[in-house]
């Protein structure tokens, strides 16, 4: 995998960029129904190419809780050693989709007004990603460029998130920086999932999903893809020293 160029990924982008992810978007087409949307929102940050993540607030209950509690293939188990803790839960703007929303886009702005208080217009979308499982409900990724991150007026909703932060697509295209975890069903492998490390905050489960499709659709020649992704969300533990 080459390395980002010095330019700090400049050109990922550009206008010509922008065309050709458009047409990919588009060729692509949008298959099947989507019960929510998330917005993945491209930015640059003084001048560099970045993706705009937000950590969701302690104050949201449930799976989608800022505070999520996790094992590592505890003890007693015989899958190896234990390890409980907190790990803050990074996330795109988004959610169910409501009766009034007309498609997965209008979700994705929707919820991107109540997260972030930030209006988007139509032309800021370049299209939609696959959709993807999680937790029985099928996920549209919605890619947008927000423009400069200086010239943007964020009011983070506090019941919804903690803290919006970015990470430069330099970064994330860097190896050092990428991850990943086999994970088992039934007892043997069933597929593999992506993490991004080393910035403010662990990228991982369905966002760092999107963030791979991302950094693939916007990088075909710098990114491949290395991991598997189950068609539906099934019930998995990690494989023992499958994380990395």
């Amino acid at each position: 995998m080459a390395e980002p160029g010095a330019d700090g990924g400049a050109g990922l982008l550009s206008s010509g960029s922008e065309r050709r992810c458009r047409a990919r978007l588009a060729a692509a087409g949008r298959r099947g129904a989507a019960a929510a949307a998330v917005l993945v929102p491209l930015c640059s940050v003084r001048g560099r190419p970045a993706l705009l993540f937000t950590l969701r607030s302690r104050r949201l209950g449930g799976p989608h809780s800022g505070d999520v509690r996790y094992r590592r293939r505890g003890a007693g188990t015989g899958a190896g050693p234990a390890l409980t803790g907190a790990v803050a839960s990074c996330s795109f703007p988004g959610g169910r989709r409501d009766p009034a929303d007309g498609d997965a886009v209008a979700t994705a702005l929707r919820e991107t007004r109540e997260e972030l208080g930030l209006a988007l217009a139509a032309p800021s979308v370049w299209g939609q990603l696959r959709l993807l499982p999680d937790r029985g409900l099928m996920v549209a990724p919605v890619v947008a460029n927000l423009g400069p991150l200086e010239d943007l007026t964020l009011t983070p909703n506090p019941d919804e998130v903690e803290e919006v932060f970015t990470l430069p697509l330099a970064h994330l295209l860097r190896e050092e920086n990428q991850g990943y975890t086999h994970f088992r069903t039934a007892g043997r492998y069933g597929y593999t999932l992506p993490v991004f490390l080393n910035g403010p905050h662990k990228v991982w489960g369905l966002t760092a999903i999107i963030t791979e499709l991302t950094l693939e659709l916007l990088a075909p020649d710098r990114y491949r893809r290395k991991t598997h992704v189950p068609a539906r969300s099934p019930s998995a533990r990690p494989l023992e020293g499958g994380s990395t």
